[in-house]
Formats: C-alpha cells, structure tokens, sequence
C-alpha cells in the first residue's frame, strides 16, 4: 500500500516535475553552457572561452549605467509603490459603503498586460495623438506639449508613472489580506490603553502587517531590478542610452550584437545577485517573524 501511495504520489508530481524540467532547469543549464561559450545568434564557432565573457562584462561601456539606473528605478519604485499600496489598502480595509467599488476600481489596472499598459500610456505620451498635452494647455498649466519621453528624467518619471498606475492595485490587494488578518481585539485593547491612531499604526499595524509587507517588498523589488517591457516600448533605452535597464542591456547583447554568450553571461550575474537578494530578505522575514 505504501508503495501504491508513492507511485501515486510521483504521477501527481510528474506533470509539474516535467514543466519545471523543460521550462526552467533544461533553459538554466542552457544559459551556463552559453555564458562560458563563443556563441553566436546565427552561426559559428562553439568553442569554450571561460572565463572570457565574464571579465568582458565590466568592459562593456554600458553594463555599469544600466546597473546604476535599474537600481534608481528600483529605489523610486519601491518606496512609491509600497507607500501608496499600503495608503490605498488602509483607506478601503473598512466596510464602509463604495469599498467595494474603490477596491475593484484600484484593482482594474492589474488586469492589462504591461505590454498592453506601455502601448496605452505611450499612447497618452505621444505628443501627436495623446490627450495629455491638450488637456493640460487647456487648463493653463503648460503652454507647449511636454516631451514625456525626450528627456532622461521625463523618461523615468513617466515610466514609474505607468507601473505605479499598474502595480499599485495589486500590492494593495496583499496589504489588505494582512490588514484583515489583524484581528480588532488588539486595536481595541490599545484604544483602552489610551493609544491614539498614530501609536496603534506605529506599534501594532505595522509589526502585525510585516509578512504582506516583506510579501510586496521582494515582488516590488523582484520585478523592478528585472524591468524590460516598459522601457522597451516607452523609451527603447533613450534618450541617449539613459534609461536602458540590464534586462535591455542582455537583449542588446543577444539580438542586436548576436552575441548569445556576452547575453548569458550577464544573465547568470544577473541571477546569482537575485538569488543572494532573495534569500536575504527571507531571511529577514523569518528572524522578524
């Protein structure tokens, strides 16, 4: 009986087993054997030129602004996405009438696909078509269009922008699970006490919200250091290479220089730095648990 259970046991597995074999460890051993190889797109030589693509990387004229950029992007962000996901689940966490509406209204945007959100809101940009600019000169406030994307701060601004409109729902979401999960006891415990708004915020929202906020950390960050569709539409890297993240930097590499093996080299960096993130911050997560 006990071996029935196992075979049982490995035919459930075996569908997901497969998948992760195909989709991700085949791909990932792929990428290892590409980043220690001459490999080019179309043709040419294999030949193993370790660790030569490695010490290439810091060479690359733009490896280290696109490291800086993803990181200021990334710090931007987070520390706007998470501030304003936690305002917007506190401000719809009660049962007052229209919550539900403003939940689903704050969640649509979720929803779209970010290649579908960075063609509408490249769209909204444009200075030919968008309603932007006319909106904004029919209010007084700019006399001439505002070039959205022509500069690399406007850029960068107008980038968070979108994903802060995309994203902020969905963290939302998470922040208002954890805030439900509190339960009322403890908040009327602390009024008897005398404590006002701000000490119950301060002292048992937050330490009680920690899970659903290091939750939302880590995909925040997770999500922003990988950023590639919305610079890819919005911006394609410019003005003058400024907001090229290093996702677009491995796409340069791969499919504009042919060079798959400068790509996966850079890619394997890429996911040994995300690996030692994630793992820190889960182990942030269990010692404050």
């Amino acid at each position: 009986m006990r071996y029935s259970r196992k075979l049982t046991g490995a035919a459930y597995a075996a569908p997901v087993a497969l998948f992760v074999l195909v989709f991700f460890v085949a791909p990932l051993l792929l990428v290892g054997r590409m980043s220690a190889s001459d490999w080019p797109l179309l043709a040419g030589d294999l030949g193993v030129n370790l660790p030569d693509n490695y010490t290439a990387i810091g060479d690359n004229r733009l490896f280290w602004p696109a490291v800086g950029f993803t990181l200021k992007y990334t710090g931007i962000v987070v520390v706007i996405l998470v501030g304003l996901s936690l305002g917007l689940a506190m401000l719809v966490s009660g049962t007052r009438k229209g919550t539900g509406f403003f939940r689903t209204a704050y969640f649509l945007p979720t929803t779209l696909g970010l290649a579908s959100a960075s063609l509408l809101f490249f769209g909204f940009y444009s200075p030919s078509i968008g309603p932007l600019d006319p909106i904004l000169q029919g209010l007084g406030i700019t006399d001439e269009p505002i070039s959205w994307l022509g500069t690399p701060n406007m850029a960068l601004f107008s980038t968070v922008v979108l994903i802060v409109w995309k994203f902020a729902g969905f963290f939302m979401i998470i922040l208002l699970v954890g805030l439900q999960a509190i339960p009322p006891d403890v908040y009327e415990a602390a009024r008897l006490d005398g404590a006002g708004r701000w000490q119950a915020f301060v002292h048992i929202t937050l330490p009680l919200l920690r899970p659903a906020l290091g939750l939302v950390l880590i995909l925040s960050i997770t999500g922003s250091l990988l950023a590639f569709d919305q610079f890819f539409i919005l911006t394609k890297g410019g003005p003058d290479n400024s907001t090229v993240t290093v996702v677009q930097l491995i796409y340069r590499e791969a499919f504009q220089r042919f060079d798959l093996g400068a790509a996966a080299a850079i890619s394997v960096v890429v996911l040994l730095a995300l690996l030692v993130l994630n793992i820190a911050q889960f182990r942030s997560l269990r010692r404050d648990q």
